[in-house]
């Protein structure tokens, strides 16, 4: 998996995060960790819409090179954002849980209207943005 380079600032209730190597591309959230789950969201949609377009996607930059070109002001904090692109096809995983567990994910899974497996994706995204 690819990391871009974020830059987080922000204080209170507002937080954003700028991907430093792709122009526009930002996040924005109440806490830094819902922005930068909104960053990851805008790099995935941003750099899938760029290489179905045919467009040039950028390498991401280490952090060393981003602070030295100066892109990290006062105040701000670099950050890791993962790149996690859809491949466009499902796979069957077995996975092995607690009972209990595995009624619960059911259980928010019908109150979100989503399957088992939906749920289960939607927060292996969530947990690997802030990993």
């Amino acid at each position: 998996m690819a990391y871009y380079v974020g830059i987080l600032d922000g204080a209170s209730d507002a937080w954003g995060v700028r991907i430093a190597d792709i122009d526009g591309c930002v996040g924005a959230g109440d806490t830094p960790e819902t922005a930068l789950a909104d960053a990851t969201a805008a790099l995935r949609d941003v750099i899938a819409y760029k290489r179905s377009g045919g467009h040039p996607v950028p390498p991401p930059s280490s952090v060393a090179e981003v602070l030295a070109r100066g892109e990290i002001g006062p105040g701000e904090t670099a950050v890791l954002v993962p790149l996690i692109l859809d491949a466009g096809r499902s796979v069957r995983a077995n996975l092995t849980m607690d009972a209990g567990l595995l009624e619960a994910i059911d259980e928010a899974a019908s109150r979100s209207g989503v399957t088992r497996s939906a749920f289960i994706a939607s927060a292996a995204r969530e947990k690997l943005a802030r990993v």
